[in-house]
């Protein structure tokens, strides 16, 4: 299967439309008629997954996060995404990223579905027309309250993180939840605006922290990768379902942090 197919079928998921306008999506590097056989899937292109992808013999790497966040003018070994584009391209490999559009298109869902979260809503609205409205992040009730510090550990033990960091009174109630995987700081208020008596999200400062319970929300911190992680079992199960003549890899990649 050309390249170009492949990413026809992807983007029948989660089209490059509804990536948000900050966001750099789809074929980043590579050849669009390469032919493909074998993907290797990361949510990071790192030097360690690019290595990867070439031991493994991949045609094509397809990560989550986008290994181009802004404009390159120059393409050297000098720097270290060069390095990166300059190692793709001698491998021939073709480099595709599906970020923000999957965000709101796939792993919103899946991880409300992970938490079993019912009567759910969109957190916050970036699509809309006559029939449907989409976005970023998910809020939903519980199947019953049950205290804080419980609702951390389904939290932990559901995303197989080893920990969580959590803000607010272990013992509190609570039963309406919102998760925004990855950063999702910006959409505290929000999910306090809309009742929420928790937040699941990554990347959670200290006074962003302490500044929520003041608020009236508590937060817990499951890891920016902990819960995007979902992208790997997610998008291999959609390409095995869709285009079952191509190999799905699912990289070795974990937490880009050792604790000590």
């Amino acid at each position: 299967m050309q390249m170009s197919k492949l990413m026809e079928e992807i983007e029948q998921l989660c089209p490059r439309s509804f990536a948000l306008d900050w966001d750099n999506v789809g074929l980043l590097c590579g050849r669009s008629d390469k032919e493909v056989k074998r993907v290797l899937l990361a949510v990071d292109a790192t030097d360690r997954v690019i290595g990867e992808a070439v031991q493994k013999g991949a045609d094509a790497l397809i990560t989550h996060h986008p290994m181009i966040f802004h404009g390159v003018k120059q393409v050297n070994d000098t720097d270290y995404i060069g390095r990166r584009i300059l190692e793709l391209a001698r491998r021939d490999i073709a480099y595709y990223a599906c970020h923000t559009n999957f965000d709101i298109m796939g792993m919103a869902d899946a991880a409300a579905d992970e938490l079993k979260l019912e009567n759910r809503e969109v957190l916050e609205v970036t699509y809309e027309d006559d029939i449907s409205h989409e976005g970023l992040g998910r809020i939903g009730t519980l199947p019953g309250y049950m205290p804080l510090r419980d609702f951390a550990a389904l939290v932990r033990d559901t995303f197989h993180v080893d920990r969580v960091r959590c803000y607010g009174d272990p013992e509190q109630p609570v039963v309406t939840a919102a998760i925004l995987p990855g950063s999702g700081k910006d959409d505290i208020d929000r999910a306090l605006a809309a009742g929420a008596d928790v937040m699941v999200t990554g990347d959670i400062t200290h006074h962003v922290g302490l500044d929520a319970v003041e608020k009236g929300i508590a937060v817990i911190d499951a890891g920016h990768f902990g819960v995007e992680k979902l992208f790997l079992p997610y998008m291999k199960d959609f390409l095995n379902r869709e285009v079952p003549e191509i190999t799905v890899m699912e990289s070795e990649q974990g937490e880009p942090y050792t604790e000590i």
